[in-house]
C-alpha cells in the first residue's frame, strides 16, 4: 500500500516569490454573473448614508471572517471620514454603543441577525427595531446591502481572495 504524502498548496509563489491565488477570478470567469452582482449591490446602496453602508459592510465581513472584504471596507470607511474608534469598536458595537446612532445599532443588529440567519432566524424585536428607524423603503435598501455584502464575502471566501489586494 503507497501513501501520498503530498499536499495540495492553497497558493502557488511565482518566479518574483509573490503568492498567487489558484482559484477561479469570478469576474473574468462568469462576467454576466459579476456584472449583476455589482449592479445588486450598486442598488443596494442607492440613497443609503456612506457611512451605514461601510458600517453594515464591516459587521458582515467580520462574522463571516472575510478578511478581504473587511480590509476593503474599513479602507473605504477611513476615506470616508470614519473615525477610527468607530472602526475599531464595531465588531463589540452592543459594548459601545454610544458611538453609534440608534439608527446605526438597528442596522448592525439587523446585519448580525440576517447574516446569522441559520442561527436563530430575524428574531422580530430585531427586524421591529429596525423597521422603527428605517422607512420601508431605506428598510428594504439596507436588507439588500446586507444580502450583497453577505454575497461578496462568500466570493471571497470561495475563491480564497488576497485581503490588500483590492481588485475593483
Amino acid at each position: 500500500m503507497t501513501t501520498n504524502t503530498s499536499t495540495v498548496n492553497p497558493t502557488t509563489a511565482n518566479l518574483s516569490g509573490v503568492t498567487e491565488n489558484p482559484r477561479l477570478n469570478l469576474a473574468k470567469t462568469a462576467p454576466k454573473v459579476f456584472r449583476a452582482l455589482v449592479g445588486f449591490d450598486a442598488a443596494a446602496r442607492e440613497g443609503l448614508d456612506p457611512a451605514l453602508v461601510e458600517l453594515i459592510q464591516i459587521r458582515a465581513s467580520h462574522l463571516n471572517h472575510c478578511a478581504y472584504c473587511l480590509h476593503m471596507h474599513t479602507n473605504d470607511a477611513r476615506k470616508a471620514g470614519e473615525s477610527e474608534d468607530r472602526l475599531q469598536l464595531v465588531a463589540v458595537w452592543r459594548e459601545a454603543r454610544h458611538f453609534y446612532t440608534p439608527r446605526e445599532q438597528a442596522a448592525l443588529a439587523l446585519t448580525e441577525a440576517v447574516t446569522l440567519v441559520a442561527d436563530a432566524g430575524v428574531p422580530d424585536d430585531v427586524y421591529i427595531e429596525a423597521a422603527a428607524h428605517f422607512d420601508e423603503r431605506e428598510l428594504a435598501q439596507v436588507l439588500s446591502l446586507i444580502l450583497t455584502i453577505n454575497t461578496w464575502n462568500r466570493v471571497a471566501l470561495a475563491t480564497r481572495k488576497t485581503p490588500g489586494t483590492d481588485e475593483r
